[in-house]
């Protein structure tokens, strides 16, 4: 049995599926307490996910399946995988447990709204703009400030997660940078 080449219209996908691992061992490396590492890997997903679009653009094989696979990997590179980081890095330590369950309550908010602001973007076909903050934007914000953990006020985090949960569900228009 000869192999041959990968066809054009799988290549987008491979991308899409680099994020998705990304993402995925994002969560391996929350669970080995290796929160740097794990904040990397949200960050190779963010590089993942903008080379998909790029690359579907280019070789114009966009489809509805690439949509689906995109979203359902940001789901998890960008919208699970930093709220857990947050949460196990800075929230659930914290000394005073009610920070804990509010902090667990804000990682679900975030995770979820980060859901719905990806079902919102597959339904609209808004190609000009973007309703709401991109999840990407917001998963990757958050990879970065873990960076700075040691360094800023712990509540930061959880300020940052509600802000950026607001701004990825709320109708401001924002701006695409790229086609």
């Amino acid at each position: 049995m000869r192999g041959g080449p990968i066809p054009a219209r799988m290549i987008p996908s491979i991308f899409t599926l680099a994020n998705l691992l990304f993402g995925f061992l994002a969560l391996i490396w929350v669970l080995e307490a290796n929160f740097t590492l794990a904040a990397a890997m949200i960050l190779l997903s963010v590089l993942m996910d903008s080379l998909d679009g790029k690359v579907a653009r280019r070789l114009s094989v966009s489809s509805d399946f690439g949509k689906e696979l995109d979203s359902l990997s940001d789901l998890v590179s960008f919208g699970v995988a930093p709220a857990i980081l947050t949460y196990q890095a800075i929230l659930q330590p914290h000394q005073l447990s009610y920070v804990r369950y509010v902090g667990l309550a804000i990682a679900i908010v975030f995770a979820l709204c980060g859901a719905v602001r990806l079902a919102r973007f597959n339904m609209l076909n808004i190609t000009t703009y973007f309703v709401g903050v991109p999840i990407t934007f917001a998963g990757g914000f958050m990879a970065l400030l873990m960076f700075l953990r040691n360094t800023m006020p712990w509540y930061i985090y959880p300020l940052s997660m509600v802000i950026l949960a607001f701004l990825m569900v709320s109708t401001f228009k924002v701006p695409k940078l790229s086609k």
